[in-house]
């Protein structure tokens, strides 16, 4: 064999390695990814000649397939869509899907690897394709208090269980009807997909989750009052400078009490006292003593600066990186450019309530194939601990007396020990306030944490506060979980 006949074979083998290896990757190693990827709309598509698997509450259906006379084999409805569209999401006939129809396509659609036995099965016994169902950790008693206590407020309501992270509540409002997305002709799904688009009421944001997120104001004092008892060197009593206006160092920048004078009486003021009656003097001059990285530290422990999949995704909360002096003071009560969702802070509050320790979010409890076979059970996980069951413990004690008499006194429950915080964020010099609560109830033995977010004050613009608004909200929803 001649010298240019040898380099050309060895060109050739080298060449057919690699198709080898790169098929194989793309065939074996990567078909179950590739399959799951929402923009692999030749999956999508193949879903319509398949029943798809039902999405469940309770063992009930809120979002199926049923058999349809168009070119088209099957029919994806949402019962009550408008409640359920954050955990559900929709599929379109073109465009990508979203929420769990995105999340968990391959199972819903019968192409994960682990039904591929099934299908064999079905496809000999003659039965017709059929995709796996997924019982989502909804509770419907939980979801329509939520639903119904935001009322006609722009915002969220998340509620989860401390000890697992189960999200049992997730509502967003405005929102709409994921059937009109659901229809067989792409044209008419465009058309309404860009006047989703844009209405300027966002109401394909899940702001629950995501969406143009917010500063989460005086609920990230829960964060810094964290950092503060990790340090060891700061106890509930610890005492703060008490005046009634404060210019932050090297600008003109003057912050001020909610209330406008000082924090209480004295000359000086506790952190408890200071988180109780929620004053932003005092947590500006904790703040900048322990710096912008201790704060960003503990703000990481507890989730911000992290995606977390529940399965659907969901976008970070963040505490920004590198922050000046004046600037570390502003992020003290969660201001500047501190953004959160009502995801992040309800896993604020149930790490207080757990003990500590942060649980991973999540939104699905099983998935199961068409003959009952259990195909993936989700368990409770950790995603780390973030402060110690003494200061998980001080925490408590500092939010209940913030319900029992102090600045979230409109969560009270007779009867019950609620532990909380507001929130009243501002988004600019003239624009209306974001409002917030965050807390768990019952304190001394925590079973739903919750956190609301109602934008645009509330309707009330720059007179709206947390207490006013969000809190009630919160007292609604949990008094529906707790007696049912």
């Amino acid at each position: 064999m001649n010298r240019e006949l040898k380099r050309v074979t060895i060109v050739a083998l080298l060449m057919f390695l690699a198709l080898f290896v790169s098929t194989t990757i793309i065939q074996y190693v990567q078909a179950e990814n590739l399959a799951a990827d929402p923009r692999n709309s030749r999956t999508l598509y193949e879903s319509y000649s398949v029943e798809r698997g039902p999405i469940l509450v309770d063992g009930t259906p809120i979002a199926f397939s049923q058999p349809s006379d168009d070119n088209y084999k099957f029919q994806r409805v949402y019962a009550n869509g408008q409640l359920f569209v954050p955990v559900t999401g929709y599929i379109p006939v073109n465009g990508e899907a979203t929420g769990l129809e995105a999340s968990l396509n391959d199972y819903l659609s019968g192409q994960s690897s682990s039904q591929f036995f099934d299908q064999l099965n079905r496809l000999i016994s003659g039965q017709d394709p059929m995709g796996a169902s997924v019982e989502v950790s909804i509770d419907p008693v939980a979801q329509q208090a939520a639903w119904d206590a935001l009322g006609g407020y722009t915002g969220a309501v998340i509620v989860t269980e401390p000890a697992t992270g189960r999200v049992i509540a997730m509502v967003t409002k405005p929102t709409f009807d994921p059937n009109s997305m659901a229809v067989h002709d792409g044209s008419q799904v465009e058309a309404t997909y860009e006047g989703l688009l844009a209405d300027p009421s966002d109401p394909l944001f899940n702001r629950a989750t995501g969406g143009d997120m917010n500063p989460p104001g005086s609920t990230f004092k829960l964060v810094v009052t964290a950092a503060a008892l990790e340090s060891g060197r700061y106890t509930p009593q610890s005492t703060f400078p008490n005046p009634a206006t404060l210019t932050l160092p090297g600008t003109d920048t003057v912050v001020r009490n909610s209330g406008g004078g000082t924090c209480g009486g004295g000359a000086e003021v506790t952190l408890a006292d200071a988180l109780r009656l929620s004053c932003n003097i005092p947590m500006a001059e904790l703040g900048m003593e322990l710096g912008d990285a201790a704060i960003r530290e503990q703000a990481e422990k507890f989730g911000f600066n992290t995606e977390f999949e529940i399965p659907n995704a969901t976008e970070a909360s963040t505490y920004p990186r590198v922050l000046d002096e004046p600037q570390t003071g502003l992020s003290a009560f969660g201001q500047g450019d501190v953004r959160a969702t009502p995801l992040q802070m309800a896993m604020v509050s149930a790490t207080i309530a757990n003990g500590g320790i942060v649980m991973n979010p999540n939104l699905v409890d099983a998935i199961t194939a068409p003959d009952f076979t259990p195909l993936q059970e989700f368990s409770a996980s950790e995603f780390g601990r973030a402060i110690s069951e003494q200061t998980a413990a001080a925490m408590v004690q500092m939010m209940v007396n913030g319900v029992e008499n102090g600045a979230a006194s409109n969560a009270r429950i007779d009867g019950v020990s609620v532990a909380g915080k507001t929130g009243t964020a501002e988004n600019g010099e003239s624009d209306p306030y974001t409002l917030w609560f965050t807390g768990f109830a019952p304190a001394d033995d925590p079973q739903y944490a919750i956190t609301v977010l109602v934008e645009d004050g509330g309707g009330l613009g720059q007179e709206g506060y947390g207490n006013l608004i969000a809190a009630p909200v919160a007292k609604q929803v949990l008094e529906a979980v707790l007696n049912k």
